[in-house]
């Protein structure tokens, strides 16, 4: 799918200026879009603020100052009409354990008016799930892949994941991950997946945006902030004063050195041919700027 650089011109949800303060932690001027036909991706290490900004989304949480639009109009947190278009995935088992599934189906369809028994079951079916199965008696991944069916039953026009791969098997993994690039395929239909599995984004995400410590780092499309970062390696004796202060993360030990820079060309006016250049991961771009200055000598192992 071709990525739009505009994406401002038709965001599925915006976030302009939230601020939210717990005392212990802020969330600080956090404006991000979710392009409506895209996949964004919102990573961030733990404690970073995206599973408040999704319960923002939900209207769970109320922001302190700044607004939430929906298809360019801002809306109320509880108000029904725009929940009826979300399917919303929790990252933490939200059901009753002494419930079967089929009790559950039961409970929750009456309250969607797009609600669709015939897609639900194609969905168990497709994700192995038996409705007469107790949730007590379903593992981390059962319990993950009975969230996602319930979320899409609908065919809702946003799909909002908190860590939705987590519990299940690389395989599964996979399918599902084409199963949420087939969701978007008519354009209509949006994706906000939060997850600390930046693999996953790597294949399927078209946006990303990075929340460390309550703040936006960047919000942009993917392959052009991959583009824009580079790791470079090389000896430690390159890295000055001067030199440290132009990455964004070092990771030191007494035979070498990799760092992180947020603009390839000039860490290539910096050090020339002096060092080796990789193409970052969003893990490498995650892990650098979370943990800045690291060093492991000799007798540190990088391991323990």
């Amino acid at each position: 799918m071709a990525v739009e650089k505009d994406i401002a011109m038709n965001p599925a949800i915006e976030l302009q200026g939230i601020n939210k303060d717990y005392g212990h932690f802020q969330l600080k001027d956090v404006s991000m879009v979710v392009p409506k036909g895209y996949i964004t991706g919102l990573i961030g290490p733990n404690g970073a603020g995206k599973s408040t900004i999704i319960k923002m989304i939900m209207g769970m949480v109320i922001p302190d100052q700044g607004e939430i639009k929906r298809n360019g109009q801002r809306y109320i947190s509880d108000e029904g009409s725009f929940k009826e278009t979300i399917g919303y995935v929790s990252d933490e088992n939200i059901f009753y354990d002494f419930l079967t599934l089929n009790e559950i189906i039961k409970m929750t369809a009456p309250f969607y008016k797009t609600w669709n028994t015939e897609h639900l079951r194609q969905m168990m079916e497709v994700f192995q799930l038996s409705g007469n199965q107790k949730m007590r008696d379903c593992s981390k991944g059962m319990k993950m892949k009975f969230a996602i069916a319930l979320a899409m039953a609908r065919k809702p026009q946003i799909l909002i994941l908190d860590e939705p791969t987590a519990g299940l098997d690389p395989v599964f993994r996979r399918d599902l991950l084409d199963l949420f690039n087939e969701y978007i395929l008519d354009e209509s239909r949006s994706i906000l997946f939060s997850t600390h599995n930046t693999d996953d984004l790597d294949r399927i995400a078209d946006y990303v945006t990075f929340i460390n410590r309550g703040r936006v780092v960047f919000s942009d499309i993917k392959d052009e902030i991959i583009d824009r970062y580079v790791v470079v390696k090389g000896n430690p004796e390159l890295l000055d004063a001067d030199i440290r202060q132009e990455l964004v993360g070092i990771r030191e030990s007494d035979h070498g050195f990799e760092g992180l820079s947020s603009d390839r060309s000039r860490a290539v006016a910096l050090f020339g041919d002096s060092v080796f250049y990789e193409r970052p991961t969003l893990e490498d771009i995650m892990y650098f700027t979370s943990k800045g200055e690291r060093r492991f000598g000799q007798s540190e192992a990088i391991y323990t």
